[in-house]
């Protein structure tokens, strides 16, 4: 059941078409928000937006690529034209591209900072008119636990995440003085298509995952609403107090250095 907590917000939310973005859009909907729903694939941002108006919410689709900066500002310029205003930022649009260090272009290197990291730049620059405008407004950076430790293969996924938290940081303290909390979700193993997309690529998937899931504590993936709750948490005044900070939610796979559980947790089993 809705609690209504995000009702006349207005939110933009980039890396919404699927995943975490998308559990966002309708969670946030549901809470009363009105959301632009930011992607490349707008085909799939209209359908979202048409569930999210079956079920009396209010919602935009804009195409965007938000490594480019022009594209940034015309959506957001959209979204305030379209609702009247801007609340919420929630900048979720990740890429990952896998390979050493040595074998990564230029391209590869631009294009996942681009995506990743530039992208929270362009969404602060360009939105912070409208987020001035209001007594509080809010800034969520969608991190991973890779901003806190290196990963295999993933140097410039974890260079662009290591950075997400600085810059939050950054951000935090610059705009206090304008009302603006901004903070840092990282997630840890959560089942979205990006990850089935890279498990698709090893010889067993579902080995695949059930190994590296051994080393979670609670021995589960995160499902991407998992993860929209708590993106709805630094949206709103439920966090009042927080701000430059950071949230885990990994189900126990930072806990510690070395870990893997006996093989089956409670954790896997209905609720």
């Amino acid at each position: 059941m809705s609690s209504q907590r995000l009702q006349g917000k207005v939110a933009w939310i980039s890396g919404a078409t699927s995943g975490i973005g998308e559990a966002a859009a309708r969670l946030f909907a549901q809470e009363g928000a009105a959301v632009a729903v930011i992607g490349r694939r707008v085909e799939l941002a209209n359908k979202i937006v048409e569930d999210i108006e079956k079920n009396n919410g209010q919602a935009i689709a804009i195409a965007c690529d938000v490594s480019d900066e022009t594209q940034v500002r015309d959506s957001i310029v959209k979204t305030v034209e379209r609702f009247g205003g801007l609340h919420i930022i929630v900048n979720n649009a990740g890429m990952v591209d896998l390979r050493p260090l040595h074998e990564v272009t230029n391209e590869q290197w631009d294009r996942v900072m681009g995506v990743n990291l530039k992208s929270v730049f362009y969404s602060l620059k360009h939105g912070l008119a409208a987020l001035r405008n209001n007594q509080r407004s809010y800034i969520v950076n969608v991190g991973s636990i890779s901003s806190f430790v290196g990963q295999a293969s993933t140097p410039v996924y974890t260079t662009s995440k290591h950075a997400m938290l600085g810059l939050t940081r950054s951000i935090a303290l610059d705009y206090a003085v304008e009302g603006i909390r901004c903070n840092c979700l990282c997630p840890g193993i959560t089942d979205t298509p990006m990850l089935r997309e890279h498990l698709n690529e090893t010889v067993d998937p579902d080995a695949t995952l059930a190994n590296r899931l051994r080393r979670v504590a609670m021995g589960v993936p995160l499902t991407p609403m998992d993860v929209a709750h708590s993106i709805v948490y630094f949206s709103c005044e439920d966090s009042v107090g927080v701000t430059g900070t950071s949230l885990v939610i990994d189900c126990g796979y930072l806990t510690a250095a070395e870990w893997e559980h006996s093989g089956h947790t409670r954790f896997m089993e209905p609720a």
